[in-house]
Protein backbone atom coordinates (compact mmCIF):
# COMPACT_ATOMS: atom_id res chain seq x y z
CA UNK A 1 0.00 0.00 0.00
CA UNK A 2 1.66 3.09 -0.97
CA UNK A 3 1.61 6.27 1.55
CA UNK A 4 -0.08 9.19 1.13
CA UNK A 5 2.62 12.45 2.80
CA UNK A 6 -0.56 14.68 2.31
CA UNK A 7 -2.08 12.36 5.24
CA UNK A 8 1.06 11.44 7.27
CA UNK A 9 1.53 15.37 7.33
CA UNK A 10 -2.30 16.01 8.66
CA UNK A 11 -1.59 13.11 10.94
CA UNK A 12 0.96 14.38 13.00
CA UNK A 13 -0.45 17.75 12.91
CA UNK A 14 -3.52 16.43 14.55
CA UNK A 15 -1.14 14.79 17.20
CA UNK A 16 1.06 17.86 18.22
CA UNK A 17 -2.63 19.83 18.44
CA UNK A 18 -4.23 16.64 20.74
CA UNK A 19 -1.35 16.39 22.55
CA UNK A 20 -1.20 19.85 23.97
CA UNK A 21 -4.95 19.69 24.69
CA UNK A 22 -3.53 17.18 26.73
CA UNK A 23 -0.68 19.17 27.99
CA UNK A 24 -3.00 22.22 28.95
CA UNK A 25 -4.94 20.48 31.33
CA UNK A 26 -2.88 18.30 32.85
CA UNK A 27 -2.53 18.63 36.49
CA UNK A 28 0.87 17.70 37.38
CA UNK A 29 4.38 16.27 36.51
CA UNK A 30 3.01 12.25 36.82
CA UNK A 31 0.37 13.46 34.19
CA UNK A 32 2.99 15.41 31.73
CA UNK A 33 5.21 12.36 32.18
CA UNK A 34 2.48 9.86 30.92
CA UNK A 35 1.52 12.35 28.25
CA UNK A 36 5.14 13.03 26.79
CA UNK A 37 5.84 9.00 27.03
CA UNK A 38 1.90 9.00 24.81
CA UNK A 39 3.17 10.99 21.93
CA UNK A 40 6.71 11.25 22.71
CA UNK A 41 7.98 7.71 23.47
CA UNK A 42 9.43 5.26 21.57
CA UNK A 43 6.53 3.15 20.89
CA UNK A 44 4.52 6.12 19.79
CA UNK A 45 2.86 7.06 16.74
CA UNK A 46 4.87 10.27 15.85
CA UNK A 47 8.14 7.96 16.19
CA UNK A 48 5.89 5.38 13.70
CA UNK A 49 5.69 8.18 11.27
CA UNK A 50 9.02 9.48 11.63
CA UNK A 51 10.28 6.04 11.20
CA UNK A 52 7.87 5.86 7.98
CA UNK A 53 10.38 8.57 6.56
CA UNK A 54 12.16 6.47 4.04
CA UNK A 55 9.31 4.73 2.65
CA UNK A 56 7.96 7.88 1.23
CA UNK A 57 8.69 9.02 -2.30
CA UNK A 58 12.16 11.00 -2.40
CA UNK A 59 10.56 14.05 -3.40
CA UNK A 60 8.40 14.01 0.15
CA UNK A 61 11.47 12.93 2.41
CA UNK A 62 12.55 16.30 2.95
CA UNK A 63 9.03 17.68 3.97
CA UNK A 64 8.21 15.05 5.72
CA UNK A 65 11.06 15.80 7.81
CA UNK A 66 10.30 19.35 8.63
CA UNK A 67 6.36 18.38 9.27
CA UNK A 68 7.29 15.42 11.49
CA UNK A 69 10.26 17.10 13.47
CA UNK A 70 8.06 20.68 13.82
CA UNK A 71 5.32 18.56 15.42
CA UNK A 72 7.40 17.10 17.65
CA UNK A 73 9.05 20.29 19.04
CA UNK A 74 5.14 21.99 19.31
CA UNK A 75 4.77 18.82 21.96
CA UNK A 76 8.44 19.57 23.65
CA UNK A 77 7.85 23.19 23.86
CA UNK A 78 4.50 22.36 25.11
CA UNK A 79 5.66 20.15 27.93
CA UNK A 80 8.59 22.18 28.58
CA UNK A 81 6.52 25.42 29.06
CA UNK A 82 3.68 23.38 31.46
CA UNK A 83 6.39 22.01 33.65
CA UNK A 84 7.98 25.59 33.80
CA UNK A 85 4.44 26.83 35.05
CA UNK A 86 3.80 24.37 37.23
CA UNK A 87 6.92 24.70 39.19
CA UNK A 88 7.90 21.31 38.75
CA UNK A 89 5.69 19.87 41.53
CA UNK A 90 4.73 16.20 41.25
CA UNK A 91 1.06 14.79 42.55
CA UNK A 92 1.26 14.32 45.84
CA UNK A 93 1.29 10.72 46.99
CA UNK A 94 2.00 10.78 50.50
CA UNK A 95 -0.73 9.38 52.80
CA UNK A 96 -2.26 11.59 55.10
CA UNK A 97 -0.38 12.46 58.17
CA UNK A 98 2.76 11.26 57.40
CA UNK A 99 5.49 14.25 57.45
CA UNK A 100 8.16 13.65 54.62
CA UNK A 101 10.19 16.53 56.05
CA UNK A 102 11.41 14.52 59.30
CA UNK A 103 14.96 12.67 58.93
CA UNK A 104 15.08 9.29 57.42
CA UNK A 105 15.70 5.89 59.59
CA UNK A 106 20.14 5.36 58.65
CA UNK A 107 20.38 1.91 58.02
CA UNK A 108 23.00 -0.08 59.87
CA UNK A 109 26.38 -0.26 58.59
CA UNK A 110 28.36 -3.73 59.00
CA UNK A 111 31.66 -3.59 60.39
CA UNK A 112 35.00 -6.13 60.65
CA UNK A 113 34.53 -8.12 63.55
CA UNK A 114 37.25 -7.43 66.16
CA UNK A 115 38.81 -10.79 65.53
CA UNK A 116 39.52 -10.35 62.66
CA UNK A 117 40.75 -6.76 62.98
CA UNK A 118 43.17 -8.06 65.52
CA UNK A 119 44.43 -11.04 63.06
CA UNK A 120 44.38 -8.55 60.18
CA UNK A 121 46.43 -5.88 61.74
CA UNK A 122 49.03 -8.65 63.57
CA UNK A 123 49.22 -10.16 59.82
CA UNK A 124 50.18 -6.77 58.27
CA UNK A 125 52.12 -6.66 61.07
CA UNK A 126 54.65 -9.35 60.26
CA UNK A 127 53.61 -8.52 56.22
CA UNK A 128 56.00 -5.67 57.01
CA UNK A 129 58.88 -7.61 58.71
CA UNK A 130 59.06 -9.74 55.24
CA UNK A 131 56.73 -12.58 55.64
CA UNK A 132 54.07 -13.46 53.34
CA UNK A 133 51.17 -14.85 53.62
CA UNK A 134 49.83 -18.34 53.35
CA UNK A 135 46.83 -20.38 53.74
CA UNK A 136 45.25 -24.21 53.60
CA UNK A 137 42.43 -26.27 54.42
CA UNK A 138 41.07 -26.47 57.44
CA UNK A 139 39.85 -30.18 56.87
CA UNK A 140 43.50 -32.27 57.33
CA UNK A 141 45.42 -35.47 57.59
CA UNK A 142 47.02 -37.30 60.61
CA UNK A 143 50.54 -36.73 58.39
CA UNK A 144 49.89 -32.88 58.20
CA UNK A 145 49.02 -32.02 61.20
CA UNK A 146 50.59 -34.55 63.44
CA UNK A 147 53.07 -36.68 61.85
CA UNK A 148 55.44 -34.50 59.94
CA UNK A 149 55.40 -31.85 62.74
CA UNK A 150 56.83 -34.78 65.21
CA UNK A 151 54.20 -35.84 67.33
CA UNK A 152 54.53 -39.75 67.09
CA UNK A 153 51.10 -41.94 66.91
CA UNK A 154 50.02 -42.37 70.45
CA UNK A 155 52.13 -39.91 71.97
CA UNK A 156 50.89 -38.13 75.11
CA UNK A 157 51.53 -34.65 73.26
CA UNK A 158 48.51 -35.37 71.15
CA UNK A 159 46.21 -35.60 74.13
CA UNK A 160 47.08 -31.78 74.57
CA UNK A 161 45.20 -31.21 71.23
CA UNK A 162 42.13 -33.47 71.88
CA UNK A 163 40.94 -33.98 67.96
CA UNK A 164 37.55 -33.54 66.31
CA UNK A 165 38.75 -36.73 63.65
CA UNK A 166 36.30 -37.80 60.66
CA UNK A 167 35.84 -40.28 58.27
CA UNK A 168 38.15 -41.21 56.08
CA UNK A 169 41.37 -40.65 58.44
CA UNK A 170 40.78 -36.64 58.24
CA UNK A 171 40.67 -34.16 60.86
CA UNK A 172 39.70 -30.62 61.90
CA UNK A 173 42.84 -28.80 62.05
CA UNK A 174 44.12 -28.13 65.79
CA UNK A 175 46.66 -25.75 64.32
CA UNK A 176 47.62 -23.85 61.25
CA UNK A 177 51.25 -25.58 61.52
CA UNK A 178 49.90 -28.11 58.47
CA UNK A 179 50.08 -25.04 56.28
CA UNK A 180 53.73 -24.41 57.26
CA UNK A 181 54.76 -28.32 56.29
CA UNK A 182 52.82 -27.94 52.62
CA UNK A 183 54.78 -24.56 52.01
CA UNK A 184 58.15 -26.60 53.03
CA UNK A 185 57.19 -29.45 50.77
CA UNK A 186 56.29 -27.20 47.60
CA UNK A 187 59.13 -24.69 48.41
CA UNK A 188 62.95 -24.79 49.10
CA UNK A 189 64.22 -22.19 51.61
CA UNK A 190 64.53 -19.79 52.76
CA UNK A 191 61.41 -19.51 53.48
CA UNK A 192 59.22 -16.66 55.54
CA UNK A 193 55.38 -17.35 56.12
CA UNK A 194 52.90 -16.29 58.54
CA UNK A 195 49.88 -18.57 58.30
CA UNK A 196 46.52 -17.12 59.82
CA UNK A 197 43.38 -19.30 60.14
CA UNK A 198 40.51 -21.17 62.13
CA UNK A 199 41.46 -24.22 64.21
CA UNK A 200 39.95 -26.46 66.10
CA UNK A 201 40.22 -28.46 69.54
CA UNK A 202 37.81 -30.57 71.95
CA UNK A 203 38.12 -27.62 74.68
CA UNK A 204 35.50 -27.81 77.27
CA UNK A 205 34.23 -24.03 76.86
CA UNK A 206 34.87 -21.45 79.61
CA UNK A 207 35.84 -17.93 80.02
CA UNK A 208 39.25 -18.32 78.42
CA UNK A 209 38.48 -21.78 75.99
CA UNK A 210 36.17 -22.22 72.67
CA UNK A 211 36.45 -25.65 70.61
CA UNK A 212 36.37 -23.09 67.68
CA UNK A 213 39.31 -20.23 67.54
CA UNK A 214 41.75 -18.19 65.37
CA UNK A 215 45.51 -18.63 65.06
CA UNK A 216 48.44 -16.52 63.49
CA UNK A 217 51.49 -18.68 63.21
CA UNK A 218 55.26 -17.87 61.22
CA UNK A 219 58.07 -20.02 60.02
CA UNK A 220 60.99 -18.74 59.20
CA UNK A 221 64.21 -21.20 57.60
CA UNK A 222 67.17 -19.87 56.15
CA UNK A 223 70.39 -20.89 56.96
CA UNK A 224 72.18 -19.39 60.20
CA UNK A 225 68.59 -18.25 61.73
CA UNK A 226 69.19 -17.98 65.55
CA UNK A 227 67.34 -17.87 68.82
CA UNK A 228 67.89 -14.05 68.41
CA UNK A 229 66.16 -13.76 65.42
CA UNK A 230 63.26 -15.33 66.85
CA UNK A 231 63.24 -12.77 70.23
CA UNK A 232 64.11 -9.57 68.31
CA UNK A 233 61.47 -10.51 66.21
CA UNK A 234 58.71 -11.14 69.05
CA UNK A 235 59.84 -8.31 70.76
CA UNK A 236 59.09 -6.25 67.62
CA UNK A 237 55.90 -7.62 67.12
CA UNK A 238 54.40 -6.94 70.67
CA UNK A 239 55.58 -3.27 70.41
CA UNK A 240 53.35 -2.70 67.38
CA UNK A 241 50.74 -4.50 68.64
CA UNK A 242 50.30 -3.04 72.36
CA UNK A 243 52.84 -0.25 72.44
CA UNK A 244 56.36 0.64 72.62
CA UNK A 245 56.12 0.33 76.66
CA UNK A 246 55.07 -3.23 76.43
CA UNK A 247 56.56 -6.28 78.66
CA UNK A 248 57.44 -9.76 77.41
CA UNK A 249 59.14 -12.36 79.16
CA UNK A 250 60.43 -15.81 77.99
CA UNK A 251 60.17 -18.74 79.67
CA UNK A 252 61.34 -22.49 78.79
CA UNK A 253 58.30 -25.10 77.51
CA UNK A 254 57.76 -28.06 75.55
CA UNK A 255 56.39 -28.44 72.00
CA UNK A 256 57.17 -31.55 69.63
CA UNK A 257 57.90 -29.76 66.66
CA UNK A 258 60.37 -26.84 68.03
CA UNK A 259 63.51 -27.39 70.13
CA UNK A 260 64.63 -25.42 72.19
CA UNK A 261 60.71 -24.00 73.16
CA UNK A 262 59.95 -21.07 74.90
CA UNK A 263 56.00 -19.68 75.88
CA UNK A 264 55.97 -15.74 75.89
CA UNK A 265 54.17 -13.99 78.60
CA UNK A 266 53.16 -10.16 78.62
CA UNK A 267 52.82 -7.88 81.48
CA UNK A 268 49.08 -7.43 82.02
CA UNK A 269 48.09 -4.36 80.32
CA UNK A 270 45.41 -3.67 83.20
CA UNK A 271 47.83 -4.03 86.51
CA UNK A 272 51.31 -3.59 84.32
CA UNK A 273 52.69 -6.71 86.23
CA UNK A 274 51.19 -5.97 89.81
CA UNK A 275 48.74 -8.79 90.04
CA UNK A 276 44.83 -8.17 89.34
CA UNK A 277 41.81 -9.81 88.65
CA UNK A 278 42.10 -9.60 84.64
CA UNK A 279 45.29 -11.97 85.11
CA UNK A 280 44.17 -14.09 87.55
CA UNK A 281 47.09 -12.08 90.16
CA UNK A 282 49.67 -13.39 88.26
CA UNK A 283 51.03 -10.42 86.55
CA UNK A 284 51.37 -12.03 83.48
CA UNK A 285 49.32 -13.62 80.75
CA UNK A 286 50.89 -16.00 78.48
CA UNK A 287 50.37 -14.94 74.35
CA UNK A 288 51.86 -17.51 72.24
CA UNK A 289 54.26 -20.54 72.08
CA UNK A 290 57.27 -20.50 69.43
CA UNK A 291 60.92 -22.01 69.38
CA UNK A 292 63.88 -23.36 66.79
CA UNK A 293 61.91 -26.16 64.44
CA UNK A 294 62.73 -29.21 65.45
CA UNK A 295 65.30 -31.14 63.03
CA UNK A 296 62.80 -34.01 62.90
CA UNK A 297 60.82 -31.52 61.10
CA UNK A 298 62.98 -30.90 58.22
CA UNK A 299 63.69 -34.46 57.46
CA UNK A 300 60.02 -35.30 57.34
CA UNK A 301 59.61 -32.35 54.54
CA UNK A 302 63.23 -33.55 53.10
CA UNK A 303 65.17 -30.44 54.09
CA UNK A 304 69.16 -30.73 55.03
CA UNK A 305 68.81 -30.08 58.96
CA UNK A 306 72.36 -29.83 58.96
CA UNK A 307 72.53 -26.68 56.92
CA UNK A 308 69.36 -25.03 57.49
CA UNK A 309 67.43 -24.02 60.78
CA UNK A 310 64.42 -21.93 61.69
CA UNK A 311 61.92 -20.62 64.03
CA UNK A 312 58.26 -20.77 64.54
CA UNK A 313 55.50 -19.31 66.63
CA UNK A 314 52.03 -19.16 67.11
CA UNK A 315 49.36 -17.51 68.79
CA UNK A 316 45.37 -17.32 69.52
CA UNK A 317 44.57 -14.54 68.15
CA UNK A 318 40.90 -14.58 70.30
CA UNK A 319 43.09 -14.07 73.02
CA UNK A 320 45.21 -11.30 71.81
CA UNK A 321 41.64 -9.91 71.15
CA UNK A 322 40.55 -10.08 74.50
CA UNK A 323 43.48 -8.17 76.21
CA UNK A 324 43.35 -5.15 73.28
CA UNK A 325 39.77 -4.51 74.14
CA UNK A 326 40.44 -5.86 77.98
CA UNK A 327 36.82 -8.71 77.35
CA UNK A 328 36.69 -10.66 80.25
CA UNK A 329 35.34 -13.68 78.24
CA UNK A 330 36.16 -15.26 74.72
CA UNK A 331 32.77 -16.47 74.69
CA UNK A 332 31.78 -12.58 73.73
CA UNK A 333 33.42 -12.62 70.72
CA UNK A 334 31.13 -15.52 69.66
CA UNK A 335 27.76 -14.34 70.75
CA UNK A 336 27.38 -11.70 68.15
CA UNK A 337 25.83 -9.31 71.01
CA UNK A 338 25.32 -6.18 69.10
CA UNK A 339 25.87 -4.72 72.38
CA UNK A 340 29.42 -5.28 72.07
CA UNK A 341 30.17 -5.47 68.45
CA UNK A 342 28.84 -1.75 67.79
CA UNK A 343 31.44 -0.82 70.21
CA UNK A 344 34.25 -1.32 67.47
Amino acid sequence: MELNPSDLFAEAQSLASGAQDEISSAQDTAALEAIRVRYLGRKSRLSELLSLIGKLPAEARAEAGVKFNAARQEIEQALATKLAESGGKPASTTPAGVDLTLPGIKPPLGKRHPLYRVMDEMVEIFESLGFTVALGPEIEDEFHNFDSLNFPPNHPSRDLQDTLYLPGGFLLRTHTSPVQVRTMLAEKPPIRIVAPGRVYRMDAIDPTHYPIFHQVEGLWVDENVSLADLKGLLYEFFRRLYGMSVKIRFRPSFFPFTEPSAEVDMACLVCQGAGCESCGQQGYLEMLGCGMVHPNVFRAVGYDAEKYTGLAFGMGVDRSTMRRYNLPDIRLLWENDLRLLKQF
